[in-house]
């Protein structure tokens, strides 16, 4: 068996139980609201922090896997991550959030995407799209199904133990994926396609470093990574403040607890299919215009809630949303790689990954006081919109890679 497609399934698990921790907490947002008595502005600012922080790791790395690979770094974050959700077992006060928040999550998140993503591009040169969908498939099983035991949970032990079995199983699965994306398939080969002595690989993907594409410091140099950086500022905070807030949102809208949280999960459900069409779309026409897609499908679907008064309806926009969203968290790390190839990819994502964590950060918070100030999230919906829309002018301005960077 080809030793990829286990790199792939580590690839998945970390994904899947990274993301699936971070979607819960939009069921344990009420939970804590009605515990403690804390404002949606207060418990937005958690996971905002986070998503914040999560900017500044990634791209330390991004760069750390770059130069060393990804098994230690994803190792630690591991331990990380898990130590975050055991820790929230003790909660009592609001900077013990975040805090737990601002760094165990955010090194978390920090490097799933940067460090994950960038492992599959360099493995898989001729089908980074469609392997970077696959792997997003997994962030989409865990948004189906931690949200749904975290409920689970919840009413059988209370949060403060689901808390608590959550961080022990995301510390088995996590370190368990860790091990297996940090594998060489080509240990002993010197590159692929090489006789040995010829064009040394650099031991990530069997590509000569020397034609890998360019460096950080030579990518800032090129117009198209600050566009990159731009679009990822505007529409981040929408894919970020959405799944936060949709539960509940979907609670005052008149659903239960257990139906407004099951809105996750059909995001998750229809971002399956954004992802695997996104990873295939890249790779048949190129980042730009799977770009243009995926911002136009976000912004009709983040445009609906304005109009949508039955929380039944709410069920409709989590399959738009969630195609869209899937296809979001696809398109990136792909396109990177057609501007710059892998030679700093890592680096590069991780940087375009910043600049999307500063709005992440920020609109969440906006959303949460909005809707202290004003009793309705009408606004907020209103404002994510417009910075969508922002995105796709500025992606109109990304100008069409033909020749890819990366030679092979």
């Amino acid at each position: 068996m080809d030793k990829r497609y286990l790199i792939v399934v580590g690839a998945v698990l970390v994904q899947a139980v990274t993301i699936g921790c971070v979607f819960s907490y939009g069921v344990f947002f009420t939970v804590l609201e009605a515990e403690f008595g804390w404002s949606r502005t207060l418990l937005s600012a958690a996971s905002a922090i986070a998503f914040f922080n999560m900017g500044f790791f990634a791209i330390v790395a991004g760069q750390l896997s770059d130069k060393f690979g990804p098994r230690g770094v994803l190792l630690f974050t591991a331990l990380c991550t898990s130590c975050a959700y055991i820790l929230m077992y003790f909660l009592s006060a609001p900077w013990q959030l975040l805090l737990i928040y601002s760094l165990f999550v955010a090194l978390g998140l920090g490097s799933h995407d940067v460090v994950t993503l960038s492992t599959i591009a360099r493995w898989f040169p001729r089908r980074r799209g469609v392997m970077s969908g696959i792997v997003k498939v997994g962030t989409a099983l865990g948004q189906m199904s931690v949200p749904v035991i975290a409920v689970a949970l919840i009413t059988a032990v209370g949060w403060r133990s689901a808390f608590l079995l959550q961080g022990i199983g995301a510390a088995a699965i996590l370190l368990t994926g860790a091990w297996l994306i940090g594998l060489n398939p080509f240990e002993s080969k010197n590159s692929v396609g090489n006789k040995p002595g010829e064009n040394k690989s650099d031991g990530l993907g069997g590509v000569p470093a020397s034609r890998q594409g360019i460096s950080l410091s030579e990518a800032k140099k090129d117009s198209a990574i600050w566009v990159l950086c731009a679009m990822q500022f505007f529409f981040f905070g929408s894919v970020i403040t959405i799944p936060t807030h949709i539960v509940p949102h979907g609670i005052d809208s008149g659903l239960s607890p257990a139906q407004a949280a099951s809105i996750l999960s059909v995001i998750a459900a229809f971002s399956i299919a954004g992802r695997l069409f996104i990873g295939r779309f890249v790779d048949k026409i190129g980042g730009k215009r799977a770009y243009n897609f995926c911002l136009v499908l976000l912004f009709v679907s983040i445009v609906s809630l304005l109009f949508i008064e039955s929380g039944k309806l709410l069920f409709a926009f989590g399959a738009l949303y969630g195609m869209a969203h899937g296809g979001m968290f696809t398109v990136v790390s792909p396109t990177v790689a057609e501007y710059f190839g892998m030679r700093s990819h890592g680096a590069i994502f991780g940087v375009i990954v910043f600049t999307g964590t500063v709005g992440g950060s920020l609109l969440p918070i906006v959303t949460g006081l909005i809707f202290d100030k004003l009793g309705s999230y009408q606004w907020a919906f209103v404002l994510l919109a417009t910075m969508v829309f922002i995105s796709f002018v500025l992606s109109l301005r990304l100008a069409p890679m033909n020749t890819p960077r990366l030679e092979y």
